[in-house]
């Protein structure tokens, strides 16, 4: 596919999905949120990527919506603006449910449903001169398609915060809430996300997927009979898989598994 607003590289077995409207804050539009979903789609299928890495060019992460793009909604009956909403939420979704582990390289400030992307995504660097904030109640609007994914990432406790005062905060403080996993001086960006990729890439792409799948179904699930024969049955499953057999035959006959060959 030929990209407008985003470009893609795959080096090895990782993908770059990086934002490239560097003019516009990288804000998003109906364009990039339909190549978004794309690209996040054929990734996740895609055998020889292990791991996707969401980047921005320019000074900005992600500035949110485009204000080109809201003056048009501004216009758009209660139908139109429910299902531009839903195609929003399903990128959302596409970048949260890939089967692959995202990490999300947020080298700049990071505004409204560009914290929706970073939240979708698994693991979060950032750099320390980056800002956050959600910025919804300032236009008389709600943070509610990503509003999900942020919940889950900084807290609801944070979110009553944040929501509700459209506060501008550090990525020191995003740390601290949770949201982002670390944070690093500009310099140490590169490094720190190569780190990280390295370490997913080392482990079973099969085993990294359905751990990637075991969080997000197992939080927040009563522990009760049937939250033990769920997780009973994964660990038998995995056991029994062609990599479950492999990791555990490698690691006793000393040698790399087959996925490190």
């Amino acid at each position: 596919m030929d990209y407008q607003t985003l470009t893609i590289s795959i080096a090895g077995k990782v993908a770059t999905v990086t934002l490239d409207r560097p003019d516009l804050r990288n804000a998003f539009n109906e364009t990039s949120i339909a190549e978004l979903a794309q690209a996040f789609d054929e990734l996740g299928l895609d055998d020889e990527v292990r791991a996707i890495v969401l980047a921005a060019n320019g000074p900005a992460f992600c500035a949110g919506a485009d204000l080109n793009w809201m003056k048009k909604m501004a216009g758009y009956s209660q139908a139109e603006n429910e299902a531009d909403a839903m195609r929003l939420a399903s990128m959302l979704r596409t970048i949260y449910f890939c089967p692959k582990p995202v990490v999300a390289k947020v080298q700049g400030d990071c505004y409204a449903g560009g914290m929706g992307l970073v939240a979708a995504c698994d693991i979060v660097v950032a750099s320390e001169g980056a800002n956050f904030c959600l910025s919804e109640v300032k236009l008389g609007l709600v943070p509610a398609t990503i509003s999900p994914y942020v919940i889950k990432a900084m807290g609801e406790q944070a979110a009553r915060r944040y929501f509700l005062t459209a506060e501008r905060f550090s990525a020191l403080e995003a740390k601290r809430m949770g949201f982002a996993h670390e944070v690093t001086v500009p310099e140490a960006l590169d490094a720190a996300v190569a780190a990280i990729v390295k370490a997913l890439c080392n482990n079973s792409p099969n085993a990294v997927r359905e751990a990637k799948r075991l969080v997000r179904e197992v939080a927040g699930v009563p522990v009760d009979d049937a939250m033990l024969a769920d997780t009973a049955g994964r660990i038998a499953a995995i056991r029994a898989s062609n990599e479950g057999r492999e990791g555990v035959a490698s690691f006793l006959e000393k040698r790399k598994p087959s996925w490190l060959a």
